[in-house]
């Protein structure tokens, strides 16, 4: 057997790790090309130019490919969220700069690759592990400015940190969650700084 075929490739180590995201980076393309729910394995398969039972040596179900792409699709904006807040000042700048970087990556993401971000949005419907861990990353991003916010004297400590953080985190759901976001396109350009200013004044001293 040739020593380049996938068949012939060593069960564990770096071999694999290469030819998983292989397939992961395959499947992507095709997910974004014809679509998750379009897409079987054995379609996979095919375009790839190895067997199903091979993919399944590395994925146990579509789900678990869709998931691997929907960490790194969802990763992506939680660096995009994190450096932008890492560039802000003051908590009053980056509750702002968190807005505004979410819903810009989120609408980026939908008009440059709808298929990719319908994946997203199945993942955030059926609550794959890859979208709750997203949401509470973005939560702890949240919590952590206004856990500053009031260190620093910026944000009103009255009302109990923890309904601070939830009321907060539901007013930004729609624009985390990519099955919702989808429904407030028409208004993403008004949409961070109306809400940050709405956030931010009740949250003033």
């Amino acid at each position: 057997m040739n020593a380049t075929t996938p068949s012939s490739l060593p069960a564990r180590g770096p071999a694999d790790h290469a030819v998983r995201e292989q397939i992961v980076e395959a499947a992507r393309e095709h997910f974004s090309r014809y679509g998750y729910e379009k897409t079987t394995v054995s379609d996979l398969a095919k375009s790839i130019g190895i067997s199903k039972a091979y993919i399944y040596k590395f994925f146990d179900s579509k789900q678990a490919i869709g998931e691997a792409i929907c960490v790194k699709t969802l990763s992506g904006i939680v660096t995009a969220v994190e450096e932008a807040v890492a560039g802000a000042t003051t908590p009053t700048e980056k509750l702002r700069k968190l807005f505004k970087t979410l819903v810009v990556t989120g609408v980026d993401l939908f008009f440059s690759d709808r298929k990719l971000y319908d994946i997203a949005a199945h993942a955030a419907g059926e609550q794959w592990p890859s979208a709750r861990a997203y949401c509470e990353r973005i939560g702890q991003i949240l919590a952590e400015i206004i856990r500053e916010g009031r260190e620093s004297g910026e944000f009103e400590r009255k009302t109990p940190l923890d309904e601070t953080i939830r009321a907060i985190d539901l007013v930004v759901q729609p624009y985390v969650n990519p099955l919702l976001l989808q429904y407030s396109l028409e208004v993403a350009d008004e949409v961070p700084a109306q809400l940050s200013n709405l956030v931010l004044r009740s949250l003033a001293p």
